[in-house]
């Protein structure tokens, strides 16, 4: 059992260091990748804008006299070239908005990420005390319950003892008058008077031992 556990824990920390190897590349290809994102992005609006002065030129030359013959022609040619650069444009900001999206959704997960490792290195210890803080409380809250039943028991015995002692003592009324009545079973009340007393003893000897493991079992 204790081979197999240690087999897992070092196949789970091989995994483990794969992960942050492929992570580290990950991030530094990432970095690389942003930075070449960011280099062709200034090329590609240069390359826009150079497009662009050129059909204005192409559309001023358009409009040079001596070539109005050929302006139905060179007017389709510049126009084919203007939805060029058009399409080129639109395509451009679109992949630019969707580039720098993914960008900085990356940068606010990468942010969550550090934040997280950060909060759990710092808050370690405080989670392990506050788990022996909560089982400590968990006990006291089960002692607290124990001790309400060995109070409630103790409290159920002194009423009915008191109880009792109350009828024996109605009970030992009622003799008592019978005994002076007839002196010949006075010697056996008597008897009986001290079996009872030695039995009260008894019953409340054995009560408070109880009583007193129960405190001493609940508190350990």
């Amino acid at each position: 059992m204790s081979t197999n556990m240690a087999t897992s824990s070092n196949y789970w920390e091989d995994l483990r260091k794969q992960a942050r190897q492929l992570e580290n590349e990950l991030d530094l290809k990432l970095v690389s990748f942003n930075n070449m994102l960011v280099a062709m992005t200034t090329e590609l609006e240069q390359l826009l804008a150079n497009l662009s002065a050129v059909n204005d030129k192409m559309a001023e030359y358009t409009n040079t006299p001596g070539v109005v013959s050929h302006n139905a022609a060179l007017m389709h040619t510049l126009q084919r070239h203007r939805d060029i650069l058009q399409d080129y444009t639109h395509e451009f900001h679109k992949t630019k908005s969707n580039f720098f999206s993914l960008r900085e959704r990356e940068d606010l997960l990468g942010s969550v990420h550090r934040d997280i490792e950060s909060y759990k290195s710092s808050t370690g210890v405080n989670n392990r005390r506050t788990e022996l803080f909560l089982k400590e409380h968990e006990h006291l809250r089960n002692s607290d319950s124990l001790i309400d039943n060995a109070i409630s028991i103790a409290m159920a015995t002194k009423e009915n003892i008191t109880f009792q002692r109350g009828m024996f003592k109605s009970i030992q009324t009622r003799v008592t008058t019978l005994a002076n009545r007839f002196p010949t079973i006075n010697s056996l009340i008597q008897k009986i008077n001290l079996r009872k007393r030695r039995d009260s003893l008894i019953l409340g000897g054995v009560i408070g031992v109880c009583t007193i493991l129960l405190l001493l079992y609940t508190f350990h």
